[in-house]
């Protein structure tokens, strides 16, 4: 058999995957560029930043700060049964909230190691990386509870920073933002007022459990040697100045966070006064006010 070149063969099978991929390429390229653009018809803003074990949420336009943490239930059940609670490491003390369909501009950015904002069903999964600010989008047609997870091995307790995301229509969202506003007020209240060091303790029991209690252990008998124990520590049981400050701007250096700007006065002194006197038995307490004044 004798066999020679088709020119109109050859011509075929090259126009025909060209115009397969230009065809792709079209609406592809489309997808990609509605994806990154985090700018255009954006509703609103929403800051994520991730610590080591929680996120920060400000949504920019209504002024509202949300600390989210691991919820309490979960940590109850580490060590009993965890198939008892009901979204076991995927509960949150406090769930960001955003309205559904409107277009959420997020930037992302964390305050110490590379974390990784990741809600499945929102479509999209970002580092949060320190000193750098990445963007993504999302909006949401349903009213719902989202959970996800910090995607990146961030450290000792990585499994313990879930994200929950409640989606609410309009009304109710601005009906939570008025909510949030009215905690704040009463936070800043509650620092001009004298409180009992037996109020400080109850209030300062569940503080350390949610904000101290991952590094410095639930009896205060800490982790040698990153994290020193709280029963026993010269900090815990010196001068009380010295201890406001570690506790308002942390230890550079080392593993302990500023708390500063995560907890408010009344919290600083509750958990200044369970750390002395539910821990140790010091005897002595500082007040809000006075955490309010050092600032």
């Amino acid at each position: 058999a004798q066999f020679h070149h088709s020119t109109l063969a050859e011509i075929a099978w090259t126009a025909i995957p060209i115009l397969i991929l230009v065809t792709m390429a079209i609406p592809a390229t489309k997808a990609l560029i509605v994806m990154e653009d985090t700018e255009s018809n954006a509703d609103m803003t929403l800051k994520v930043t991730g610590y080591q074990w929680k996120w920060r949420y400000d949504l920019i336009e209504d002024g509202v700060t949300v600390w989210s943490n691991l919820a309490q239930s979960s940590r109850d059940a580490m060590y009993k049964d965890p198939e008892a609670v009901e979204n076991y490491l995927l509960e949150v003390d406090n769930p960001i909230v955003l309205p559904i369909n409107k277009k959420v501009r997020i930037l992302l950015t964390a305050d110490d190691v590379i974390h990784a904002w990741w809600v499945p069903e929102l479509g999209q999964k970002k580092d949060a990386i320190p000193g750098f600010i990445n963007e993504i989008w999302t909006k949401i047609e349903k009213e719902g509870v989202y959970r996800g997870q910090c995607a990146e091995l961030c450290g000792r307790d990585h499994g313990y920073m879930p994200i929950v995301v409640h989606a609410k229509t309009q009304a109710d969202y601005e009906k939570w933002v008025a909510e949030q506003h009215g905690a704040a007020m009463a936070d800043s209240a509650e620092a001009d007022r004298e409180w009992t060091l037996e109020e400080l303790v109850a209030k300062g029991k569940d503080v350390y459990a949610t904000n101290c209690s991952a590094c410095h252990q639930a009896e205060g008998q800490g982790l040698a040697p990153n994290f020193p124990a709280i029963k026993g520590s010269p900090i815990a049981t010196g001068p009380m100045d010295a201890h406001l400050n570690i506790i308002v701007n942390g230890k550079p250096g080392s593993a302990m966070a500023a708390f500063g700007a995560q907890l408010s006065d009344s919290d600083i002194a509750a958990v200044i006064a369970y750390q002395r006197n539910g821990l140790n038995d010091v005897g002595d307490f500082v007040q809000p006010a006075k955490v309010k004044a050092s600032r």
